[in-house]
């Protein structure tokens, strides 16, 4: 797990153009409007990687105070560049550099799954909310409700029989039980004020634009390597996907649970 945090070298110019608008922007345009409902004058966001969320609460949220944190400082220095309209700090969700009671609302977007202690980090999150506010939090269906990453695992598994990487399965989309999210809430202070399984449609100018987005710019990228030539085995996935949902433009079911939670 400490390595699937290394986002190092073009990883974020790689996830940001080619899984940002496709698979994270409609859900952070639904997460940052349940976000301002809230009126809330200073928000955290936790996990902010290049900043599609921050992006979106910025342009929900023009007069509140934003601060965006990312435990990897390349993520961190990506994202200030792209949105400048927030804050942004390097910071672990387990160890906040924040006083107590400080923010209104903390949103993160996919990124509780990557954190080592998840009790620990929501009783984080518990500490520096200020009174009535909420956390607000996505993490990702299992891989099978998500069409991209379900052919992503089918041609991972042509690419490297015997020994497909399993990171995209077991770690973006291997925290969604809701029973143990919830159990973790409470174990962190919190309470689950309501969780919504949604649907939404990804849209990309080809399969292999998202091979190619899982390949080289997140942590699947370490295993490949591990294996092989980067460069080879992202192609071939690229072939493989392409002939599993075609030439062209494309689309894809992707679901999620969306928690709301308070102390």
């Amino acid at each position: 797990m400490d390595q699937d945090r290394l986002w190092a070298g073009p990883m974020p110019q790689a996830y940001d153009r080619w899984l940002g608008p496709a698979m994270f922007r409609p859900f952070a345009v639904d997460l940052a409007r349940r976000v301002a409902r809230r009126e809330p004058r200073t928000v955290l966001e936790l996990a902010a990687g290049t900043g599609v969320l921050t992006r979106e609460l910025v342009a929900a949220m023009p007069a509140a105070e934003i601060t965006a944190t990312d435990l990897n400082a390349a993520m961190v220095t990506f994202g200030s560049g792209r949105v400048a309209g927030a804050r942004w700090e390097r910071a672990d969700a387990l160890c906040l550099p924040f006083s107590g009671a400080r923010f209104d609302v903390i949103a993160c977007q996919f990124g509780v799954m990557f954190f080592p202690d998840k009790p620990l980090a929501f009783a984080e999150a518990r500490r520096v909310l200020a009174p009535g506010g909420r956390l607000l939090f996505s993490t990702w269906g299992p891989v099978a409700t998500h069409d991209f990453a379900a052919v992503l695992m089918a041609s991972l598994e042509r690419v490297f029989p015997g020994d497909p990487p399993r990171f995209v399965a077991d770690v973006p989309h291997g925290y969604a039980d809701i029973e143990v999210i919830t159990g973790d809430l409470r174990a962190g202070g919190l309470e689950c004020r309501s969780v919504e399984t949604l649907t939404l449609v990804a849209r990309a100018d080809s399969a292999a634009d998202v091979a190619a987005g899982f390949c080289t710019g997140t942590p699947l990228r370490l295993a490949i390597e591990a294996r092989g030539d980067l460069a080879a085995a992202t192609a071939r996935v690229q072939d493989e996907m392409t002939a599993r949902l075609g030439a062209g433009p494309v689309t894809a079911r992707m679901t999620a649970h969306v928690f709301e939670a308070q102390p």
